[in-house]
C-alpha cells in the first residue's frame, strides 16, 4: 500500500509540475498584443543626391526592409521609371502590403482573425555597418518618413550623419515593431 501511495504521490507532482510549466505559455500568449492584419498602400518617390538606385535596385532594397519588418502579402512593383535600365534620377516603387495594427486600433479593414503578436527590436541600418551600405541613408531617412507610419512601432531611434554627396559613417534607425508570432514547426 506504501508503495502505491508513494507512486500516486510522484505522478501527482509530475502532472502539477506540468501544469505549472504551461501556465507561463499561457500568460505570454495572453501578455502579447492582440493584432489582426490590416492592408497598407503607397507611391514612394526617392530623391537622393549621394546614392543612385535603378528601378529594380530601390525596389529590392525597400522590399528588403518591408520584409525585415514583417510585412506579408508584399508586392513592390517599379513605378515611374524612364529609363530602361541603369540609374534612375527619380525612381520609385508602388506598394501593397498587409501590416499588423492593434485590434482595438481603427487603422483599416482587418483582413483575417485577431492574433497574439510581440514587439520586436528591427534595425535597418547599424551605425556600424560598412561605408557602402551608409550610403542608403538618404534612403532610409525617407523610409522612416514614408515606411514607418504604416506600421505599428514603438522606441524608433533615428541618428544621421547624412550629407548630400558624400559617404560617411553614423547613420542608424532601428525600431521596435509588432510583430506575428512565428508559425509552427510542422513535424516529419
Amino acid at each position: 500500500m506504501r508503495a502505491t501511495m508513494l507512486s500516486l504521490s510522484r505522478a501527482t507532482i509530475v502532472m502539477a509540475g506540468a501544469l505549472l510549466g504551461a501556465v507561463p505559455l499561457a500568460a505570454s500568449a495572453q501578455s502579447g498584443v492582440q493584432a489582426v492584419w490590416v492592408h497598407r498602400h503607397v507611391r514612394f518617390i526617392y530623391q537622393g543626391f549621394t546614392t543612385y538606385y535603378s528601378c529594380g535596385g530601390l525596389r529590392e532594397e525597400v522590399e528588403r526592409m518591408l520584409q525585415k519588418l514583417g510585412a506579408r502579402d508584399l508586392k513592390v512593383n517599379e513605378y515611374g521609371c524612364v529609363e530602361g535600365s541603369g540609374v534612375e534620377t527619380f525612381p520609385g516603387v508602388q506598394v501593397r502590403m498587409q501590416v499588423l495594427a492593434p485590434a482595438s486600433s481603427k487603422h483599416g479593414k482587418a483582413v483575417g482573425p485577431v492574433l497574439y503578436a510581440h514587439w520586436q527590436n528591427v534595425v535597418l541600418l547599424a551605425g556600424n555597418s560598412s561605408l557602402q551600405d551608409q550610403g542608403n541613408c538618404e534612403l532610409i531617412e525617407q523610409f522612416k518618413e514614408t515606411f514607418l507610419p504604416l506600421f505599428t512601432t514603438r522606441n524608433i531611434r533615428y541618428e544621421s550623419n547624412c550629407v548630400p554627396h558624400q559617404l560617411s559613417y553614423g547613420t542608424y534607425l532601428s525600431t521596435e515593431v509588432l510583430m506575428a508570432p512565428a508559425p509552427p514547426v510542422r513535424g516529419h
